[in-house]
């Protein structure tokens, strides 16, 4: 069994340089994930390994191996800070494929198509379980608090998205709620933990939380801009997944609102028939696409991003220069670059 990884990437994009740097410690990472999916229990290491082993780009594991490392942290313990966010993340990713129905992950068919919805979600049990594991092992109770706390918002987020499943009304304020507890409480957990362990102080640990949610924002709105005309291998599963499911992302709301304001009947009732309804047929997909086009709703929530982006990168002005402050920079302008 075997974690599909780089182990030595190149510098050609902003993602393979952070990679780079962190080929050791991702490499200590990745053996503590690969011990602690085992269980004499044949089919938990079987679906873990279907959707940890399939990679993915690690995006949270690296924020807390490179915010340890631009926190001079010395010691081994972000090792498994950095495990224990990546099971957390995949635990939240075998339970959303079983809530949305969803075909295909990382790449591949999703493990409840393969094993089941009650096998999916009891082996994201365990990788939860496994997650408290390594918290507990560093000793950090602070640590544990963060992440414990940001397993509970993700939980809350995805609740709140599912109570506004095919609520044609609602607000971007509410949306970014759901993005920020379902996405982002992650994001920011993750780069938060590493100050703790460092004994940083306060304020590095603020501006990293910080750097973390917003950088999770903007991840989270550019996936839902990529749902609609972007590629699966930029987004790691099916194209067009949010739609499906009746989904009220940013760019849906932006091009409800406009069509609100311009009394656009035709707009408003095909909004109202795919989402409200659930009524969808072959050409639907297309069809909203070519509104939230014509809407200018997808250039609106990447511009959204972008701001995003840049409040993280400014979240960094604490820190002196280092490669690793380059390489988070870098990173955040990756979340953008997906959509190139």
């Amino acid at each position: 069994m075997t974690i599909k990884t780089k182990t030595k990437p190149s510098t050609s994009s902003p993602i393979e340089h952070l990679l780079a740097l962190a080929t050791d410690d991702m490499a200590q990472v990745d053996a503590i994930i690969l011990e602690r999916m085992q269980s004499p229990v044949g089919m938990i290491p079987d679906l873990a390994e279907h959707l940890v082993g399939a990679g993915g780009k690690r995006l949270r594991p690296l924020l807390t191996i490179a915010s340890a490392h631009l926190c001079g942290y010395q010691g081994e313990h972000h090792y498994k800070l950095a495990a224990a966010v990546e099971f957390i993340h995949s635990a939240t990713l075998l339970h959303d494929d079983v809530v949305d129905r969803s075909a295909k992950r990382r790449g591949k068919k999703a493990a409840n198509l393969i094993w089941g919805n009650a096998p999916s979600i009891l082996v994201g049990d365990f990788l939860f379980a496994r997650a408290f594991n390594l918290m507990v092992e560093t000793g950090s109770l602070v640590a544990l608090g963060i992440l414990s706390a940001a397993s509970s918002v993700i939980a809350e987020g995805e609740v709140q998205q599912l109570a506004g499943l095919r609520d044609v009304e609602m607000t971007k304020e509410v949306y970014m709620q759901v993005i920020g507890a379902k996405t982002a409480a992650l994001f920011a957990a993750a780069a938060e933990v590493s100050p703790v362990l460092a004994g940083s102080g306060s304020q590095k640990q603020a501006a990293l939380k910080a750097y973390g949610q917003e950088l999770g924002l903007a991840f989270q709105l550019v996936d839902d801009a990529l749902d609609y005309g972007g590629f699966e291998a930029a987004l790691g599963k099916s194209v067009g997944d949010d739609f499906r499911e009746g989904k009220m992302t940013l760019p849906v709301i932006i091009a409800y609102a406009n069509a609100k304001r311009k009394s656009d009947k035709p707009a408003l009732g095909f909004w109202q028939r795919v989402i409200s309804d659930h009524k969808q047929s072959s050409g639907d997909l297309e069809t909203a696409t070519d509104l939230l086009k014509q809407e200018n709703a997808l250039e609106a929530t990447l511009g959204a991003a972008r701001i995003h982006i840049k409040t993280a990168k400014l979240s960094l002005g604490i820190f002196p220069d280092s490669q690793w402050k380059t390489a988070l920079i870098r990173l955040a302008d990756f979340v953008a670059e997906r959509v190139s």
